[in-house]
């Protein structure tokens, strides 16, 4: 894929959310450059080595965020942008420069809004560990199941924009949930969102990863969740549904297999009365919002038809 030789590559932003990435930063701001793309801009987390300077010295331009947090950065740093493309991509070193013109072929074709990276078309051996390359498999069909749309890798950080996408996406998200959040705002709005092959290499020997396995994926498992409570509540509901019905049935079995030795357990013959109603109700809340979510985003494609 070529980008076409009428664009302006001064019309691309490419952004890079950097934290103590003097290891690699150098390479990648070079490689940008001799593909032709010298708008650069380095939004920093207050890193505590020489990333900053670094990426001066290299033609870069550079900014502080003013709070802390991956998510933080892109905020911020959406809000500054101006150029009519963006290219997010991660300062440690794990993408190449080169995709850059798959990843904004589709936009520039006018077939995407958005485009993400997959990293798992073609990635490198060590550049994932089985604990990250399972995590991101269940993440992936967690949102699929979510919100409809299996895309193959929510959570790459390479990106492409459009100015219209970024000036109208409501982020709130401050850590590395922000690549979720980006995606579902994206689906929320009805955004056309094309995934497109890169390569993902390993990590750079000297480049520590910022991102906690367990800890992060729990919380991107949780923001995944907890978002489909406004685009498809019967998941949501669902899975709350569910858990409590199952929760009353495992209570009841537990109840009759004491009853038929000769204990009664009133109480929790109670409880599990309790909680599958529960469970019951969840699902008729889920089956209401979902009649109320699909009124609403019907409403508004028609405004949005009038409007054009």
């Amino acid at each position: 894929m070529n980008i076409p030789p009428s664009l302006d590559k001064k019309d691309v932003c490419i952004l890079i959310p950097t934290l103590n990435e003097e290891a690699t930063i150098v390479q990648l701001i070079k490689d940008f450059r001799s593909e032709g793309f010298e708008n650069i801009l380095v939004i920093d987390g207050h890193s505590s080595d020489n990333t900053r300077q670094l990426a001066e010295e290299n033609g870069a331009k550079v900014i502080v965020q003013e709070g802390k947090g991956k998510g933080q950065a892109v905020q911020e740093a959406f809000q500054l942008i101006e150029e009519p493309y963006t290219v997010m991509i991660d300062g440690d070193g794990t993408y190449l420069a080169s995709d850059v013109h798959a990843v904004l072929q589709p936009i520039l074709d006018g077939r995407a809004d958005q485009t993400l990276g997959n990293r798992m078309a073609n990635f490198e051996p060590g550049a994932f560990t089985r604990l990250n390359l399972a995590g991101n498999r269940v993440l992936n069909k967690l949102f699929g199941f979510a919100y409809g749309i299996f895309l193959e890798d929510i959570l790459t950080g390479y990106r492409g924009f459009t100015r219209h996408v970024i000036k109208n996406l409501s982020l709130t998200e401050m850590g590395f949930e922000i690549e979720t959040e980006i995606t579902v705002e994206s689906v929320k709005h009805e955004m056309r969102v094309e995934v497109v092959p890169i390569t993902y290499v390993a990590r750079h020997s000297s480049a520590d990863t910022k991102l906690n396995p367990l800890r992060d994926g729990l919380k991107i498992g949780k923001t995944i969740i907890r978002m489909a409570r406004l685009h498809n509540p019967m998941f949501y509901f669902g899975i709350l549904g569910t858990g409590l019905t199952l929760s009353g049935i495992a209570v009841g079995l537990y109840v009759v297999n004491e009853w038929m030795n000769g204990v009664t357990r009133i109480p929790m013959t109670i409880l599990t009365a309790l909680l599958i109603l529960s469970g019951i109700q969840m699902f008729i809340f889920g089956m209401l919002s979902d009649l109320i979510v699909s009124l609403h985003r019907e409403t508004m494609r028609m405004l949005r038809k009038r409007d054009e």
